[in-house]
């Protein structure tokens, strides 16, 4: 078989490494309270921008070859396949995540684009039996296609709905085929352009009805797991119904289905509704929605979602706050078996990985020059306790930044 990415499987090497392509922090084979790193931290690839992305936009073509030399459609998704359990490999990423049309390419008709995806969902299957690689989530795109123009769920067509129904109908059947942990709705066509000619209050309740089916059909075929909805307020339309997970909220509960939805929150969505990251973390940790994580961020000067890898460290782990914060009152909950519960050590080093994944320099927020009240803004009250429950508690800068000094050493 062909080696698509001349590297080699990248190690760990410890802080101190000279080699670019080496980790030197993240050590996915290190336990803490007796969980590897990779299974507390259940790090996905996106097929759609890993492995199909070629830098199209608005004003050009792509200018990047994502065919990985295929001379057809489907030699094309075979041989991403491949190129993608390669990397994943090489990155130690042990999840995926995909909508349907990422996997195999449209038919003509609905039966032949099953049979591609029954084609290629066997090959990912044997993939995974092979390298041990998981499906985190699956979803189908029901937004790229030109039926789906007026949207999916909300569509002012029938057959359109139908349409919709029965491409999601055969994603969750390749979700369970391939053990996916979770199904994802993200409705980018989900909305309206002007009210002027908008049924506002139907449009709601169709789209509930789809959600509805498609629960009570993959519940039917064996699914336990959860169902996400990802947030977004608008791009490409210009007013989503989902556009923070408030909004998301409201709907849920009006329609009955909290029971069976989680969020899926992307930084850059919700940067582009007017929030930080953390404020739509913490608003789904509180009602209990708190599911998935898109973990980019955007570019603050532009207004349309860009996708980026995030790279501000500082970002990180505030929002890292929140994720420790939900797996604390995960751990009260489910009393003292769970990542952060089992004694004062063991919740020290779990509580590290955790709160600080980029390991933050302590010189970066020394050189800020912050002040005790600024600092004490960054751990809310209920971080506070979670923070104590491991002896861990800062009065003050001077406190935090001891802390800071202590941990590099110990890494």
């Amino acid at each position: 078989m062909a080696e698509y990415f001349n590297i080699p499987k990248i190690p760990y090497e410890g802080k101190n490494s000279k080699n670019p392509l080496a980790f030197k922090f993240y050590n996915p084979d290190e336990e803490i309270n007796g969980k590897k790193m990779r299974e507390h931290l259940k790090f996905a690839l996106s097929w759609w921008h890993t492995m199909g992305g070629d830098g199209t936009d608005m004003f050009g073509v792509g200018t990047a070859d994502k065919k990985w030399g295929g001379s057809d459609a489907m030699d094309i998704a075979k041989n991403k396949a491949y190129a993608a359990f390669e990397i994943m490999d090489k990155l130690s990423v042990d999840y995926y995540c995909f909508h349907d049309r990422d996997i195999a390419p449209e038919a003509d008709n609905l039966k032949e684009t099953n049979k591609r995806l029954d084609e290629i969902s066997d090959l990912l299957k044997e993939l995974m039996d092979k390298s041990g690689k998981k499906l985190l989530w699956g979803t189908a795109n029901c937004f790229n296609n030109p039926r789906y123009m007026h949207g999916a769920g909300t569509a002012p067509d029938a057959d359109v709905f139908a349409f919709a129904a029965a491409q999601i109908k055969k994603a969750l059947e390749l979700t369970v085929k391939l053990g996916g942990n979770g199904y994802v709705f993200w409705g980018g066509r989900e909305g309206y352009e002007t009210l002027l000619n908008t049924n506002l209050c139907l449009e709601q309740d169709n789209m509930a009805r789809l959600m509805h089916l498609a629960v009570d059909y993959a519940r039917s075929i064996g699914f336990k797991g959860d169902f996400y909805i990802e947030p977004k307020p608008k791009e490409p339309t210009k007013h989503q119904y989902d556009f923070d997970t408030a909004t998301v909220l409201g709907f849920l509960r009006k329609y009955d289905l909290l029971n069976d939805f989680k969020m899926n929150i992307e930084a850059n969505h919700a940067t582009l509704a007017g929030h930080t990251f953390q404020h739509e973390l913490r608003v789904a940790r509180e009602n209990g929605v708190f599911g998935s994580i898109d973990a980019n961020q955007g570019d603050m000067l532009l207004g349309w979602d860009t996708d980026q890898f995030p790279t501000n460290i500082l970002q990180v782990w505030i929002h890292s706050l929140s994720v420790c914060a939900w797996l604390t009152s995960l751990s009260r909950t489910a009393g003292s078996t769970s990542l952060l519960m089992t004694g004062m050590q063991a919740g020290k080093q779990a509580l590290a990985p955790m709160l600080f994944p980029a390991r933050l320099n302590w010189l970066i927020l020394k050189s800020m020059h912050l002040k005790r009240a600024m600092c004490l803004l960054l751990f809310p009250a209920d971080v506070r306790k979670c923070l104590k429950a491991f002896s861990i508690t800062f009065f003050s800068l001077t406190d935090l930044l001891k802390f800071w000094r202590s941990y590099e050493n110990a890494v």
